[in-house]
C-alpha cells in the first residue's frame, strides 16, 4: 500500500517511473560482476529537471524509502546498487549542454550528457574537456564527477575534479545547494565542489555542473612501442618524464592485454611482446616536433624493440580504438569478467605488477594487466566464471592479496573507479580509523537518515 500511493504521487507529477518486476530487474546492479541474489528496487523514475528530482527526494523521505541515483552505471564497484527498501533515481531525461561559454572557458551541463558529447561541443569551440575515461561515449558528467573519473590523460591534465567549478546538488532533505559559483577562482568558504566530487552520491543528486574548459591542443601524435619485459617498459616511462616530456598518456599494457585485443579485435599489436606503452603527445606543431624527437631518442635508449608512430588523425584513433577495446576483449575470454583499480607510486609499478601475476598464479586466475603508468594506476583485468565457486573463492582471495599488496607499496585502494560497495569491506586496509569516522560525521551531517545511496563506501 505504501509503495502504491509513492507510485500515484510521482504518476501525478508526470514524471517517468518503471515498477513491474521484468522492467526494474536491469537497474538491479551495475558493471560490476553479478551476484547470486539480485535485490530489486521498488521502481525506477526518471526526472527531468532539478524540481522533479526534489520532488522525489522529498517524497522518498517521507515515506521512508532509500534513494539510488543513477547515470550510466559503468561504475564497476556496484555504486549504484539498490536495495529492496530503495527507488532508482535515473537520470536519462537530463542530458542537455546547458551552454558552452567560449569567453569565460565554461561548460554547463546535466548529469547525464556523456563525456564524448562534452567534448565534442567544446572542440567545436576551439575548447577541450580533458577527462577521458575509457568509456567515455557512455560515461556520464555526473558519473564523472561522482567518481572524480580520471581516465588515460590524468597525468598531464589531471582528473574529474581539477575541471568541476559548481555544483547545484539536490540534498537528501529535498534543499537545493549550489557550492561554490561559476568562476575560475573561488575561496569564499569551505570547498563544497571538492567534498560531493568522489561522493560516489552519498551526500546528494548531481543535478547541474559546471565545468572549467581549457584551449584545445593543436595537434596530437600517438606512438606505441613494444618492449621485452614490465621493467623495460616502467624505465622508459620514468626515462621519459625525466627527459622533461609531458605526454597527455603514458599507458601500460601487458603482454596478455596484447594478446586478448589482437584475438577479438585484430588491429596488427605485436602479441609476442611482453610489454607496450601507448603515448600520446600533444600541442603546437613546434612543440610536438621537438618533443617526439627526445621521445624517440629516450625510447631507443630504454630499451624498446618496437616504435610504432600514427602519420595522421586516422592512425591516432586506429591505436586509441585498440587501446580502449581491452576491457571488452577481457569479457569475451570467459563467462565473467572484472576490472580493479589500484594506485601507487610510479617507482613501485614493477613489484605491483610483478606481485599481481604472482597472485593470480597462485590461484589460477586469468588476468591482463594494464594501465595509466604515468601516475601508478593500474587495472588488472580478471577473465573468470563465477558458476565455478572455487573460482569465485579464489577471485575474492585475488582482491584481498591485491588491494593489501597496493597499501604494502605505499599505494591505495581506488584512483579513480571508487569504492561503492564491493571494495567497503577493504577500507579499513586505506584509511586510519579517525579519517573514516570523520567521513561517517560529514555523512551523518548531509544525511541522517541515511538514505541516500546507502551502504557504499562504509
Amino acid at each position: 500500500m505504501l509503495m502504491q500511493n509513492f507510485t500515484e504521487k510521482i504518476k501525478k507529477l508526470n514524471i517517468k517511473i518503471l515498477d513491474k518486476k521484468e522492467d526494474i530487474y536491469p537497474y538491479a546492479f551495475d558493471t560490476a560482476p553479478l551476484k547470486k541474489e539480485v535485490e530489486l528496487p521498488l521502481c525506477v523514475v526518471f526526472p527531468k529537471s532539478t524540481e522533479e528530482v526534489q520532488k522525489i527526494v522529498q517524497f522518498a523521505g517521507k515515506f521512508g524509502l532509500n534513494i539510488i541515483p543513477r547515470g550510466a552505471a559503468t561504475c564497476h564497484t556496484s555504486g549504484c546498487k539498490p536495495n529492496k527498501n530503495s527507488i532508482v533515481v535515473h537520470l536519462s531525461l537530463m542530458n542537455k549542454i546547458i551552454e558552452i561559454n567560449k569567453e569565460d572557458l565554461t561548460a554547463i551541463v546535466e548529469p547525464y550528457v556523456t563525456v564524448k558529447e562534452l567534448q565534442k561541443k567544446a572542440e567545436e569551440t576551439g575548447l577541450f574537456f580533458p577527462p577521458d575515461p575509457s568509456n567515455l561515449a557512455v560515461s556520464t558528467a555526473g558519473g564523472a564527477v561522482a567518481l572524480s573519473s580520471g581516465g588515460p590523460r590524468a597525468f598531464k591534465y589531471g582528473t574529474a575534479k581539477d575541471y568541476v567549478i559548481n555544483l547545484e546538488v539536490v540534498l537528501p532533505s529535498g534543499e537545493i545547494l549550489h557550492t561554490g559559483s561559476n568562476v575560475a577562482k573561488n575561496v569564499t568558504g569551505y570547498n563544497l565542489t571538492q567534498l560531493f566530487t568522489g561522493s560516489e552520491g552519498t551526500l546528494g543528486i548531481i543535478t547541474k555542473i559546471t565545468f572549467k574548459l581549457i584551449p584545445k591542443p593543436d595537434k596530437r601524435l600517438v606512438t606505441l612501442c613494444y618492449f621485452d619485459s614490465i621493467i623495460d617498459a616502467t624505465k622508459a616511462v620514468n626515462n621519459i618524464i625525466n627527459a622533461l616530456i609531458v605526454p597527455s598518456t603514458l599507458d601500460l599494457l601487458d603482454k596478455n592485454t596484447l594478446s586478448t585485443i589482437e584475438k577479438f579485435n585484430p588491429t596488427g599489436l605485436i602479441e609476442e611482446r611482453e610489454a607496450a606503452l601507448l603515448i600520446e603527445i600533444d600541442g603546437g606543431e613546434a612543440k610536438i616536433k621537438e618533443d617526439n624527437e627526445k621521445l624517440y631518442n629516450v625510447l631507443l635508449n630504454s630499451g624498446s624493440v618496437k616504435i610504432i608512430q600514427s602519420k595522421n588523425e586516422e592512425e591516432n584513433e586506429n591505436i586509441w580504438k585498440a587501446r580502449r577495446s581491452a576491457y571488452a576483449c577481457v569479457t569475451k575470454l570467459k563467462p565473467n569478467a572484472a576490472t580493479e583499480d589500484v594506485v601507487v607510486n610510479r617507482s613501485k609499478i614493477v613489484p605491483l605488477v610483478e606481485g599481481i601475476q604472482k597472485i593470480c598464479a597462485k590461484y589460477n586466475i586469468t588476468v591482463c594487466i594494464m594501465g595509466h603508468a604515468g601516475d601508478g594506476n593500474i587495472h588488472p583485468n580478471f577473465a573468470l566464471d563465477l558458476s565455478n565457486e572455487e573460482e569465485k573463492k579464489n577471485f575474492e582471495l585475488v582482491k584481498k592479496e591485491l588491494f593489501q599488496l597496493a597499501i604494502d607499496l605505499g599505494g591505495s585502494l581506488s584512483g579513480e573507479h571508487g569504492i561503492g560497495s564491493e571494495k567497503k569491506p577493504y577500507l579499513e586496509m586505506a584509511l586510519e580509523p579517525a579519517a573514516i569516522k570523520y567521513m561517517e560525521k560529514i555523512k551523518q551531517l548531509f544525511d541522517p537518515d541515511n538514505i541516500m545511496n546507502p551502504n557504499k563506501m562504509f
